[in-house]
C-alpha cells in the first residue's frame, strides 16, 4: 500500500479540501456583509449554498477531474492505491458534479437539490470507501485518511441542511405559477370548445334589418327630436331671401 504522506501530491491532496471550505465561507461572508440590509436569514442560506457549491462542491469536482484523468499515477499515490484505468470513470463523474454544482449555485431549489443528491451518493459513498480502507487495509494515506476524508461527508451534509433551512418561497411560486397556467389553459379550451356567432350570421341579420326598415318607409318616429323641430320651424316660419321690406311712409 502507497503511503508517502509527505510527496508534494499528498501535501496538495491535504490542503486543496480545506482551502476550498476557507475561500467558500470568506465569499460568503464578504457576499452578505456586501449584501442588502437589514440582513436575512434566507440571503444568508443563500449564499451559503451558493459558495458551498461554487468550491467544495464545483471547484474541487473540477480538480479531481483533472488529477485522475490527466495525473492518474500521482492521484493515485496521493489515495495510497495503485494506479487503475477507473480513475477515468471517476474523473468524468467528478467532472459532471464540478459543472452541475457550478451552474445550479447560481440557480433555484430544485437545481440545488438535484445536485445535493448526486453529491451525497458520490462524495458519502467515497467516504465510506475510505473508512473500509482505513479500517480493512489501514491506509492512512492523506489522499484516504486527510481532510478529504471528512469533507467527503461534512460538505454534502453542509448543502442538505441548508437545503431544509432555505425558504421554500420560491418553490411554492414555482407551484402557484404552474397552477395558475394550468387553469389558464382550461379557460382557454374552455372558450374555445363554446359556440361563437359567425360573421356571416350577423351580417345576415343586419341585412334583413335594413331590408325591413326601407320596405316601412321613413316615418316620424323614426327622426329625432331635434330633426322634426327644425323641420317644423322652417315650414311655419320660411326663410326670406330678399331684403326686408320698407315700411310705407
Amino acid at each position: 500500500m502507497l503511503t508517502d504522506q509527505a510527496s508534494p501530491g499528498g501535501v496538495i491532496v491535504s490542503l486543496v479540501p480545506v482551502a476550498l471550505w476557507v475561500i467558500a465561507l470568506l465569499c460568503a461572508a464578504i457576499a452578505i456583509l456586501r449584501g442588502p440590509r437589514p440582513i436575512t436569514f434566507s440571503f444568508v442560506v443563500d449564499r451559503l449554498l451558493r459558495y458551498i457549491l461554487v468550491f467544495p462542491l464545483g471547484v474541487q469536482g473540477l480538480w479531481a477531474f483533472f488529477g485522475h484523468v490527466f495525473m492518474p499515477e500521482e492521484s493515485a499515490t496521493s489515495i495510497g492505491w495503485e494506479p487503475s484505468p477507473f480513475q477515468y470513470e471517476v474523473g468524468v463523474a467528478n467532472l459532471g458534479i464540478g459543472l452541475a454544482s457550478l451552474y445550479a449555485a447560481f440557480k433555484g431549489f430544485q437545481a440545488r437539490a438535484a445536485v445535493a443528491v448526486v453529491a451525497t451518493c458520490f462524495l458519502g459513498g467515497a467516504g465510506i470507501g475510505h473508512l473500509r480502507d482505513i479500517a480493512m487495509g489501514d491506509n492512512l494515506a492523506p489522499g484516504n485518511a486527510g481532510p478529504i476524508l471528512y469533507t467527503d461527508f461534512l460538505t454534502p451534509i453542509a448543502v442538505l441542511v441548508l437545503l431544509l433551512m432555505s425558504p421554500r418561497s420560491k418553490a411554492r411560486s414555482a407551484r402557484g405559477d404552474s397552477a395558475e397556467a394550468k387553469l389558464a389553459e382550461r379557460i382557454e379550451e374552455a372558450i374555445e370548445a363554446s359556440p361563437h356567432p359567425r360573421i356571416e350570421d350577423e351580417l345576415e341579420k343586419a341585412r334583413k334589418a335594413m331590408h325591413d326598415s326601407f320596405k316601412a318607409g321613413p316615418t316620424p318616429e323614426v327622426l329625432p327630436p331635434v330633426a322634426r323641430t327644425s323641420a317644423g320651424r322652417s315650414a311655419k316660419s320660411p326663410r326670406r331671401n330678399g331684403p326686408p321690406d320698407r315700411p310705407k311712409t
